[in-house]
């Protein structure tokens, strides 16, 4: 193939000669996105080897999630920093805020505008949290979803299981541990109607529950936050007014809820379904306190959002392998 032309890279790009001409030299003034566009257009059309030469150094990929305990992201934290650390051509920060705040979190994506190239976040879908993805949309930033989508916002794409399946699938899982046809009630524990992923995870599950086992009721919805102590107060709360058939928990806190279980000496009476495998949940199947599991693999959400964010930086677009819903027993429990 034929050497390409700062011509016929200008004309492919959408730029002027000029700054395919300060690109392929590694001169200043084009932005970091304009650069990285340029670059993957003159490989495209078969430009020399030396492009590598004059390309900026790491990307800056930013992750704006929640502050706090919370077993799973702790480890999208952990995973997202450590599939980084696998490419040279990525940086990754990391900044927490507190989880259900939209002040904050608006705040933080506010700051990150003309510092990044590209932004993850586990977000609020709230206007002011949509209003700054809009404004860091226009300045030519990339963002994308993690968990919980905002799908009326500006994001370039949602990395994360379908929660309302999530919901549906708990449900099916309850309505089959439990015996057909007996009347029965259950409760549900809430981390945030503010996250849009812990709506449809709620949403998901009563549905299914009036569609396939309309003899099992949601005698009490209750919002603790995602807070572990929270969880363990208002399940032994629960526990003293009656015990419920089945427990489904929608975000995090697990380790409450089956610490009050265990205490009241009702682990093994109550249907206790929840999600994600942390050390917590695994050792709760282990002794039987939870029944299942539903999972959704931080470590793969980690590798497609930074995919996902790193291709928009350089103006392509490449194929995500979205995280699948896996429901985790005492009998297959993963080694890691």
């Amino acid at each position: 193939m034929a050497r390409a032309t700062i011509t016929t890279i200008a004309e492919a790009a959408g730029v002027s000669t000029a700054t395919v001409d300060r690109v392929l030299n590694g001169r200043e003034g084009v932005r970091r996105q304009t650069r990285d566009h340029v670059l993957a257009i003159a490989r495209k059309l078969g430009h020399g080897a030396e492009l590598g030469q004059s390309e900026s150094t790491a990307m800056r990929l930013d992750f704006v999630l929640p502050a706090g305990d919370n077993s799973f992201m702790v480890l999208l934290r952990q995973h997202l920093l450590a599939e980084a650390q696998c490419r040279p051509d990525i940086q990754a920060r990391l900044h927490l805020v507190e989880g259900f705040n939209a002040d904050k979190l608006a705040a933080q994506l506010y700051q990150l505008k003309g510092n990044t190239d590209g932004v993850g976040l586990v977000g609020l879908d709230d206007p002011q949290v949509r209003d700054a993805i809009a404004a860091l949309q226009v300045s030519g930033i990339p963002v994308c979803t993690l968990v919980s989508d905002i799908p009326t916002s500006s994001r370039i794409g949602y990395v994360g299981i379908d929660n309302r399946a999530a919901g549906r699938l708990a449900a099916s899982l309850l309505g089959r541990f439990l015996p057909p046809g007996v009347s029965q009630g259950v409760s549900v524990f809430l981390g945030s109607l503010a996250y849009r992923g812990h709506e449809e995870r709620e949403m998901g599950f009563r549905a299914l529950l009036n569609e396939e086992f309309p003899h099992l009721k949601i005698e009490r919805m209750l919002e603790i936050g995602d807070d572990r102590a929270r969880a363990y107060e208002l399940t032994r709360r629960v526990l003293q007014q009656s015990t419920p058939a089945g427990i489904y928990n929608v975000g995090a806190g697990n380790s409450g809820i089956g610490r009050a279980l265990q205490e009241a000496g009702v682990q093994r009476q109550v249907v206790f379904v929840g999600h994600d495998l942390t050390t917590t949940s695994r050792q709760f199947l282990l002794d039987r306190t939870m029944d299942a599991v539903i999972d959704q693999n931080p470590r793969v959400e980690a590798r497609e959002a930074i995919s996902m964010l790193a291709a928009a930086v350089r103006g392509l677009s490449e194929p995500t392998y979205m995280p699948r819903l896996q429901v985790i027993f005492r009998e297959n429990i993963p080694s890691s």
